[in-house]
């Protein structure tokens, strides 16, 4: 299928796991991805890889904690390729503790990143979106911002802004034909959660264990969801927050 033939699209966080998968999944579609990434070096590396497999890419380096560079980055898209179809804010960052134990600075951090950056984002992208007549905007959110897993207070109230703000993004935006949505994953083998099971002392069998589909999920799935979500396939759907989790419960 080349459901995004012609079609231009931001990937925030792009740099590996679900990010980089994403942008290659919407470029075999036929998209041009700009990937766009705090490291220069990963972001390139991802851009390679499709345009090994005769896609088309670009690299952004980006620091999108600060909502200048959130604009100029938008900017610099529209005026290279003249419009913005899909927007997909996917970067996103893991610090871990309760309330007592995270610090002032990891508490900030996480909010300019997993929230922060989707507010200037779209707020820059949408007037071009309605002056296009529409597009589609997907949102990374998580599991753990619908159900808490204890712990990772930061990760977990910045994860239900999101899901709150896409619902109040889909719900304005639906008249302009703007489709606003968001993936809710649950565990995925990705670099983030490795680092996080070393830290913990477990394994990945470990974690197979606790999902009733047998294995955690991988990056290439939550893509292939959130490239449906960003399609023509999925017209009517606006405001959604849908769960990819093999059945698991928030341990």
């Amino acid at each position: 299928m080349k459901r995004f033939e012609g079609k231009t699209a931001i990937v925030t966080g792009a740099g590996g796991g679900i990010g980089s998968a994403i942008s290659k999944r919407l470029s075999s579609e036929g998209a041009h991805v700009v990937v766009t990434d705090m490291n220069g070096d990963l972001a390139s590396t991802t851009v390679a890889e499709i345009e090994a497999e005769g896609g088309q890419a670009s690299a952004v380096v980006a620091d999108i904690s600060s909502g200048e560079s959130c604009r100029e980055l938008i900017a610099e898209v529209i005026g290279k390729h003249g419009k913005l179809d899909v927007l997909c804010n996917n970067a996103g960052v893991n610090r871990r503790g309760n309330i007592l134990s995270i610090t002032e600075d990891d508490w900030r951090l996480s909010f300019a990143v997993n929230i922060d950056a989707m507010f200037h984002l779209s707020k820059a992208v949408i007037p071009h979106m309605i002056e296009a007549g529409g597009g589609a905007i997907v949102n990374t959110a998580s599991q753990w911002g619908l159900y808490p897993a204890p712990n990772h207070i930061a990760y977990n109230v910045t994860k239900a802004a999101v899901a709150s703000f896409t619902q109040n993004l889909g719900r304005d935006y639906a008249p302009n034909k703007i489709r606003v949505n968001a993936v809710c994953p649950g565990e995925i083998h990705t670099p983030m959660l490795e680092a996080g099971v070393t830290r913990s002392g477990r394994t990945i069998a470990d974690l197979d264990k606790l999902v009733p589909f047998g294995r955690i999920g991988k990056p290439e799935e939550v893509a292939a969801l959130v490239a449906f979500l960003a399609s023509s396939e999925a017209e009517f759907m606006c405001g959604l927050l849908i769960e990819i989790t093999g059945a698991q419960a928030v341990a």
